[in-house]
């Protein structure tokens, strides 16, 4: 049986430095559209995560409102995706005061365009869903760093000392 007839589907294609990030639109938390192309001159930190109101994704998310402040002075704005509603995303931003762009895509398109979307291991299991990923794209819009897979605990303050901010 391939691969694709386990249900399971192929590996995502994956992004590499150089290529240029997949532009999106897509509404914040209150229902504005987010474009990636409004921040061309300014290096964007674009993460993908599962769910809002996780254990991971809530870690993720109040460190980089932690670390909001450090990574704009160095030039750096960050957008969050998951497939989370606008509603759940209010929720989300409310109850743990998020200070950074969370936006909503419950097609899954732009994850998909990421590579952050696929098959991956969950406990043991092989599920398909949101692949947790990091990408810094740069003011000319084309990929400087992509990281998947990565580990919500200590992901932020990791790329932190990559960048040198620490």
């Amino acid at each position: 049986m391939s691969q694709t007839d386990s249900g399971i589907g192929t590996a995502p294609v994956r992004l590499s430095p150089g290529d240029p990030a997949p532009d999106f639109t897509l509404p914040d938390a209150d229902g504005n559209p987010v474009s990636l192309s409004d921040y061309r001159g300014r290096r964007v930190i674009v993460y993908c995560y599962p769910a809002a109101l996780t254990p991971g994704c809530t870690t993720q998310a109040v460190d980089f409102t932690a670390a909001a402040g450090d990574l704009a002075q160095a030039g750096l704005d960050i957008i969050g995706i998951s497939p989370d509603e606008p509603g759940k995303l209010i929720k989300f931003r409310e109850k743990e005061q998020l200070g950074i762009t969370l936006v909503s895509d419950p097609e899954k398109k732009v994850l998909q365009a990421y590579g952050a979307y696929g098959p991956k291991k969950l406990y043991g299991k092989e599920v398909v869903g949101v692949i947790r990923s990091t990408f810094i794209v740069d003011a000319e819009g084309k990929i400087e760093r992509a990281s998947y897979n990565v580990k919500a605990t200590g992901h932020v303050a990791k790329l932190r000392r990559e960048l040198g901010l620490d």
